[in-house]
């Protein structure tokens, strides 16, 4: 028996998000019914560094599972594809230590939200960047998320179905990008809470609108109260992005690589864009 690494990036539109349910309209269905076809058994487990929500979409998602098939690298990249749906898809694969967890080994995750503002919706980027028609104040979100980074009681940013036995999570970068008309928005955490990303963007872009203050993030942070902050953002324009194992060499790109590698098409290059204030 050994145990087996992939990288998957998925869109998730029209999936009810990662984790197995009764319809079957997963990505963790998809790809457990297409290993067990590949590998000829009737059930192989799988268990991913995180579970993402209806809508939310993937460009490194990490899942480990244990097989006493012997394949090689390609193999298994080839053979899953083969037998998945267009919208997932196996980027590598690699065998890895019997006790490699990719849940629980994982140290931080990192998800961006990509969000178009502009006066006219685009059907052709439908579910896959969030849009706003309000031009947003930058600088007020940035101030907002200066006072979310570090550790924190999230409880105000959490869902009510969080099953998370502690609210307290540590945010270690919330950065915004401008890049033309699209805002790109980088959390970093050791983990986060359901709905949190989400929950965090609808607070931003309130005050982005103007709507309240960049003090409010402080202020909520404060009174731990759901009820008080913002509804819960558009799921269409979150990405994980990457997972983070020290000590574990994986075929992995960077957050920010991976980001340019499935979205560059689709957002405005840097290089050419004058108000671009991240990197190169």
């Amino acid at each position: 028996m050994g145990r087996i690494a992939l990288g998957l990036s998925y869109d998730g539109q029209g999936w009810q998000g990662w984790q197995t349910q009764p319809g079957g309209r997963t990505m963790q269905d998809a790809l457990e019914s297409a290993l067990r076809q590949f590998l000829a058994t009737p059930a192989v487990p799988t268990i991913c560094a995180g579970r993402t929500d209806a809508g939310v979409h993937a460009l490194q998602q990490l899942v480990h599972l244990d097989t006493e098939a012997r394949r090689h690298d390609t193999s298994w990249v080839r053979g899953l594809n083969a037998l998945l749906p267009d919208s997932l898809a196996v980027q590598w694969a690699c065998a890895v230590p019997d006790d490699f967890h990719a849940r629980f080994d994982a140290r931080t995750r990192t998800y961006f939200y990509v969000l178009r503002s502009a006066p006219v919706r685009s059907p052709i980027l439908r579910g896959r960047v969030g849009w706003v028609h309000d031009q947003l104040d930058v600088s007020a979100m940035r101030a907002a998320a200066a006072q979310l980074v570090g550790e924190h009681d999230f409880s105000a940013f959490r869902s009510s179905e969080c099953q998370a036995a502690s609210p307290v999570r540590t945010l270690q970068t919330l950065d915004i990008e401008r890049s033309g008309d699209f805002l790109i928005f980088e959390f970093r955490a050791n983990a986060f809470l359901h709905h949190m990303v989400r929950n965090l963007m609808g607070m931003l872009v309130m005050v982005g609108r103007g709507r309240r203050a960049p003090d409010w993030a402080a202020e909520l942070l404060r009174e731990r109260d759901r009820r008080r902050s913002a509804p819960t953002f558009m799921p269409d324009g979150l990405y994980l992005a990457h997972a983070d194992y020290p000590g574990t060499t994986l075929p992995q790109r960077t957050a920010r690589e991976a980001l340019r590698h499935h979205l560059g098409g689709l957002l405005p290059d840097p290089a050419r864009s004058g108000d671009y204030s991240g990197d190169s």
